[in-house]
């Protein structure tokens, strides 16, 4: 689909979907009539700057059904966030929505090299979450096998990855270097028929992905999704891996300024921003997801012409302001990965001393370090502080541990624990 072609389908469903909202659900009713704006107003995507903002704080002040755009009948299924900072955010799906998130899991796959014939372990939570079930249903769409190993016992799932043969896997990138490890141990990297692992769920760096390919000689790819927009599969990178492409013909994205609120240029970092075009069940204007990205329009070298989003820079309320400066623990994996000398796992903690912040970061490394002279030690330990300070331009204080000492998760990874808000 070319540009121009892409541009009237946009503008058709935009203005189908303000009409929806507009007439079906009273929380936008009363937004457009608060700034004087009507559907008839919106014509084309040029006037989308002209509608209202919506947030996660809107979901959760009008839980849970509040931004339903359907009756309840309609909907045949609910997923939730987990609700670890305030009211859990509720979603629903008609079957409509189901079957559009399906294809749009399913092109991701297809990006990724997975077709009919490959078999897939979905290592992705099931439940509530939406990256187990939003998997599942786009591989089984594709006519790939499903296994469906959800979290739990990283044992069974390496069993299961040689005795049945996995072609691919799903799950978070933290938790697959977990899994390397594992296989590592036990001897089984070499009986592997892995060829690619779809990863999301949480923030990493290319320098992460390179060391999952390397260790696992398998191709890595980011899937991008929120559970508000849709879930995994809004967006994905395919083998040249210059940025996700976004299925424009369902979401309509915009990169704007924290500070104006307005767009910025392509090529600059701001806000990830979402329009949903075809969602029946909730549909959202302009949706704030926090994600620090970059979009570009110019096509790929895959040829898929559609926009694209750069890696993620963090999000901006993942953003740790300690001693004046901003810092993203993306930051810190990526100088972590590209010295090599330590283990990908780490922990930030952040403590208040009298009036100032102290950040200490917790790193594993290899056992032999601590059966070398202490001073070797000592001197990777000045080598880690100096990067990182060069890094993210903020002196602090490096604690090498051994190996296994930090916790593994089988989700999201626990990077930060900001005891200041503790006190």
């Amino acid at each position: 689909m070319s540009r121009d072609e892409m541009t009237v389908l946009q503008n058709y469903r935009l203005t189908n979907t303000v009409n929806h909202v507009y007439h079906n659900v009273e929380f936008y009713r009363h937004k457009m009539q608060k700034i004087g704006l009507l559907p008839s107003d919106i014509k084309t995507i040029d006037d989308l700057t002209k509608l209202p903002f919506t947030t996660k704080e809107d979901l959760r002040d009008t839980y849970p059904y509040g931004l339903f755009a359907v009756p309840i009948s309609e909907i045949v299924r609910i997923h939730a966030s987990t609700g670890t900072t305030g009211k859990q955010t509720v979603v629903g799906y008609t079957r409509r929505d189901i079957s559009t998130w399906s294809e749009c899991v399913a092109r991701s796959l297809t990006m990724t090299g997975v077709g009919k014939g490959d078999t897939i372990l979905v290592a992705y939570g099931y439940g509530l979450f939406t990256g187990g079930l939003g998997l599942h249903y786009g591989a089984e769409h594709l006519g790939a096998c499903v296994i469906p190993i959800a979290t739990g016992s990283t044992k069974r799932l390496t069993t299961m990855m040689v005795d049945l043969e996995a072609t691919a896997i799903a799950c978070t990138p933290s938790y697959l270097l977990h899994v390397a490890e594992v296989l590592e141990a036990e001897g089984l990297l070499g009986k592997l028929k892995i060829k690619a692992a779809i990863c999301g769920a949480e923030p990493w760096s290319e320098a992460m992905r390179l060391q999952i390919e390397e260790k696992l000689g398998i191709n890595a790819f980011d899937i991008y999704g929120l559970s508000e927009v849709l879930g995994p599969g809004v967006a994905c990178d395919c083998i040249h891996h210059q940025g996700l492409h976004i299925y424009e013909d369902y979401f309509l994205s915009e990169v704007i300024s924290e500070q104006s609120q307005t767009p910025v240029a392509a090529g600059e970092t701001g806000e990830l921003v979402f329009t949903t075009l075809a969602k029946e069940g909730i549909p959202l204007i302009r949706y704030r997801t926090k994600d620090l990205t970059d979009i570009t329009y110019e096509p790929c070298e895959c040829g898929r012409t559609t926009a694209r989003i750069g890696r993620f820079k963090g999000r901006s309320d993942d953003m740790l302001i300690i001693r004046g400066v901003n810092v993203f623990p993306s930051q810190i994996e990526a100088a972590l990965i590209e010295m090599g000398t330590t283990l990908p796992h780490y922990v930030m903690e952040i403590d208040r001393v009298g009036t100032l912040d102290v950040l200490e970061l917790k790193v594993e490394v290899e056992e032999r370090y601590f059966s070398d002279e202490i001073r070797k030690l000592e001197g990777l330990t000045r080598q880690i502080e100096k990067t990182i300070r060069e890094a993210i331009g903020l002196s602090i204080k490096v604690k090498l541990v051994e190996p296994r000492t930090i916790e593994r998760s089988t989700g999201k990874a626990k990077r930060v624990i900001d005891k200041r808000k503790l006190m």
